[in-house]
């Protein structure tokens, strides 16, 4: 039996995820990497909706949500790299299964504490995305911390192998400066 079967997790968590029925998604979401990676390829980290255990691959539903979520992680690093090269990429998604978070109330019924969610705290977070890959979903959707959008994680062991598409990939690498000065980040 997998250790990962066998790991206690908050009951209570898991109900409140199972009771949230899993929708379907098919739709297009935006993913920004590094020069020569793969845009369609996840990875296990220790994030805000990975623990570590399984595959997330991160997108935003707006362009510019998936550049403010990764130029939020390059900004808190001592010094911000200028020399990779990163360039966005829109994806086609079909998802069969995809937690929906709607919103930030949501969010706080599964014990987020709202008031910190632009905040690094991805305990809580990270027990949810482990309850809903445990539950057998895809995906999630929940609110960005760093844009007005949603951002959809998926779970890339749980969805059929082709239910990642790439669509199209911007041609420039991202200007970070201009970015910031448009956004005003």
């Amino acid at each position: 039996m997998s250790d990962d079967l066998r790991r206690a997790r908050d009951l209570d968590l898991l109900d409140a995820v199972e009771a949230l029925a899993g929708e379907p998604f098919e739709g297009e979401a935006w993913r920004v990497v590094r020069e020569g990676r793969d845009p369609s390829v996840g990875g296990a980290s220790l994030s805000r909706w990975c623990n570590g255990r399984f595959e997330v691959l991160y997108t935003a539903l707006d362009h510019d949500g998936a550049l403010a979520e990764l130029h939020a992680l390059l900004s808190s690093q001592p010094v911000f790299p200028s020399r990779p090269r990163w360039f966005a990429h829109r994806l086609r998604i079909a998802g069969a299964r995809t937690l929906r978070i709607a919103d930030m109330a949501m969010l706080g019924r599964l014990g987020v504490d709202v008031e910190r969610w632009a905040q690094r705290d991805y305990g809580r977070t990270q027990q949810i995305a482990d309850a809903a890959h445990f539950l057998g979903f895809d995906g999630l959707m929940a609110p960005s911390a760093r844009w007005a959008c949603a951002n959809l994680m998926l779970f890339t062991d749980r969805l059929a192998p082709d239910a990642i598409a790439l669509v199209a990939s911007e041609p420039e690498p991202i200007d970070w400066t201009a970015w910031r000065r448009r956004t005003r980040r």
